[in-house]
């Protein structure tokens, strides 16, 4: 059916006044009717279905964030509220309040909990609420000694040592260092340390983790982690990364943006803990800071390392869009 003449009418009406942002005066003065007519030519379209209004209630852009990257990679996915006009100062504060109250929560007595080292971590534990947690043990994932004079702004031992006594103090528990290099000149120097019985001491530890707490490592974008920017790797090392595609890190050892990591020649020297090991814990929390690190992220995902993730809004934005 042809509409009539007074639904075209209508329907001119409603462009204006809708579409066009005509005031009601305006589109009278242009039709030759009162107002009074274009009041009523609106609402005839909008009775007739012209004109079809509905109401969207404001969306919490962080929990859209969270439910869309759970349907994703299906995570527990925290999402910190900063906006966008915020410093980068400010955002790091938030995710890593954040971060400190979802482990927090995870933290039971008698618990093994394996923590990495970094400028992420260290931020997380300075954050933690103090409360005593009797039984509680903290286990080093990777080693943090580091030779290079680049590393060393205490001793070059203290970096990740410090993360896990500080972690264990804070609740009263019991902390274990892994006092081996981060990443070993030599394969063979590994295996002979591994056998040692302190070494497998640690190890057997580790695998006694029923959370991990962790931070990603990259050295993208200009902006290195800690492993990549204090002399734990040599150039030569990095070309090497390069070369094989890695995007980053996880405990130090070394990622591709597929999660693979078995031929990657150097984690044959790493000390941290391996990804098949590390996926048999059964909480892993992931603390990302900066869309910078979302393509190492990318990679811990794929690789089945996360169970719970916090991040910032902006990392969170680019993982669920990007």
């Amino acid at each position: 059916m042809k509409p009539s003449y007074r639904e075209k009418v209508e329907y001119v009406a409603a462009r204006m006044y809708y579409a066009e942002n005509w005031t009601m005066q305006h589109i009278a003065k242009e039709l030759g009717v009162s107002r009074s007519t274009v009041s009523r030519l609106l609402t005839e379209a909008r009775e007739q279905g012209i004109v079809r209004i509905s109401l969207h209630p404001p969306t919490d852009r962080p929990n859209a964030l969270e439910h869309r990257i759970a349907e994703i990679y299906g995570v527990t996915v925290h999402v910190a509220h900063t906006l966008a006009r915020e410093d980068a100062y400010a955002r790091h504060e938030a995710v890593a309040a954040l971060a400190a109250s979802v482990v927090d929560s995870l933290i039971e007595p008698d618990m093994v909990v394996g923590a990495a080292w970094g400028a992420t971590m260290t931020s997380v534990v300075d954050r933690l609420p103090q409360r005593a947690v009797p039984g509680l043990q903290i286990v080093q994932l990777n080693g943090a000694v580091n030779s290079q004079p680049a590393g060393a702004e205490s001793d070059g031992t203290g970096i990740g040592m410090g993360v896990v006594e500080r972690f264990a103090k804070v609740y009263g528990g019991r902390p274990h260092l892994f006092a081996v290099p981060a990443i070993f000149d030599y394969e063979q120097t590994k295996q002979m340390l591994w056998r040692e019985r302190s070494t497998s001491r640690v190890l057997n530890l580790q695998r006694r983790a029923t959370l991990a707490v962790f931070g990603v490592g990259t050295f993208a974008a200009g902006r290195p982690s800690q492993v990549y920017a204090e002399g734990y790797l040599s150039r030569e090392d990095l070309n090497q990364l390069t070369d094989e595609q890695v995007v980053g890190d996880i405990c130090t050892v070394f990622l591709r943006g597929d999660g693979s990591w078995r031929n990657i020649e150097l984690n044959s020297r790493c000390s941290g803990i391996r990804p098949d090991e590390l996926s048999r814990v059964p909480r892993r929390v992931c603390v990302v800071n900066g869309a910078h690190k979302v393509p190492a992220l990318r990679g811990a995902l794929a690789a089945g390392l996360v169970t719970d993730l916090v991040l910032d809004q902006a990392s969170a934005d680019l993982l669920a869009h990007g």
